[in-house]
């Protein structure tokens, strides 16, 4: 990589940190505003799904810990659900795990989101609170913004 891409590359990842910083200034007082805003870091379908698979195979390493009574289970269970989150957010979603900020808030809303995805109602959810099943960044932030 030249140097000259290399520095636009680095510009344009700090443009985007200072952006969310930016758009981030304002904390989230309650759930209401904070399940549409924990939705929408997760626009991508596959993002979603990977959040879904990690979190429910956590859950069954976590079973087989406790059954098996093996420990490493446990710590492998932690990293796979994490693991495959952050891959969603890092590389597809392209923005920072909410539960960076909102860490007890975002594990609700990851459990809120798994047992949508499992009821089949997940879809529709998205669709109620952004008016697609795969919205866009703007229809997101329209909708955090009430326009």
């Amino acid at each position: 990589m030249t140097l000259n891409r290399w520095r636009g590359c680095t510009r344009s990842l700090i443009l985007r940190v200072n952006r969310e910083a930016a758009v981030s200034d304002t904390r989230i007082q309650n759930w209401q505003e904070f399940w549409p805003f924990y939705l929408g870091e997760h626009r991508s379908p596959f993002c979603r799904l990977l959040h879904v698979v990690g979190s429910t195979t956590a859950v069954g390493l976590l079973v087989l810990s406790v059954v098996t009574q093996n420990s490493w289970a446990l710590l492998v269970a932690l990293v796979i659900g994490y693991s495959l989150s952050w891959i969603g957010h890092f590389f597809v979603e392209r923005n920072r795990p909410a539960s960076f900020r909102y860490p007890l808030w975002s594990f609700f809303g990851d459990w809120k989101m798994v047992a949508l995805f499992w009821t089949r109602r997940l879809d529709d959810e998205v669709t109620r609170l952004f008016g697609d099943r795969h919205p866009t960044l703007e229809a997101v932030s329209s909708a955090r913004t009430g326009e």
